[in-house]
């Protein structure tokens, strides 16, 4: 499972010209699966997630997670996270999950982190064409992959 996570001022989902969900000050976090990931993969990801400590503490220094700031979260399923780039210059995918394996675990992940996080998590809708907004504050974006936890 891999993962792009951005703090954000704002952020927001918008389908069919309608948004779907928006968050202020938080996360946005972009989530490709693949078939190899687990709840394994669920729980600490979820756990860096809602502790990662990339928020300014009175001193400016990034040493406040998304929980400390009481902060929001959006999670967007994105499966191109998972392209393959090292022949030709078309991306292959053929490590992203498919929908009946992906759809369950984009479920399981949106509510264990919204558990660990003590409230509900914004959303994006698997698989539908999605128009994201955000404002990257800092910017400050991070990347992590369950399967490189060392």
């Amino acid at each position: 499972m891999r993962v792009v996570i951005q703090r954000v001022s704002t952020a927001s989902v918008t389908i069919d010209g309608q948004i779907k969900s928006a968050i202020n000050k938080g996360l946005l976090v972009l989530v490709g699966i693949e078939d190899a990931d687990t709840m394994e993969d669920i729980e600490w990801l979820a756990g860096k997630i809602v502790n990662i400590r990339i928020f300014d503490d009175e001193q400016g220094v990034m040493n406040h997670s998304v929980t400390d700031i009481d902060g929001e979260v959006l999670i967007v399923s994105q499966f191109t996270l998972q392209a393959q780039t090292k022949k030709g210059n078309r991306p292959s995918y053929i490590k992203a999950a498919k929908h009946e394996i992906a759809i369950p675990l984009y479920e399981q992940f949106c509510k264990t982190v919204s558990s660990k996080l003590g409230k509900e998590v914004a959303t994006g809708t698997f698989a539908a064409d999605m128009k994201v907004a955000l404002i990257n504050d800092g910017p400050v974006t991070i990347c992590m992959d369950s399967k490189n936890r060392e």
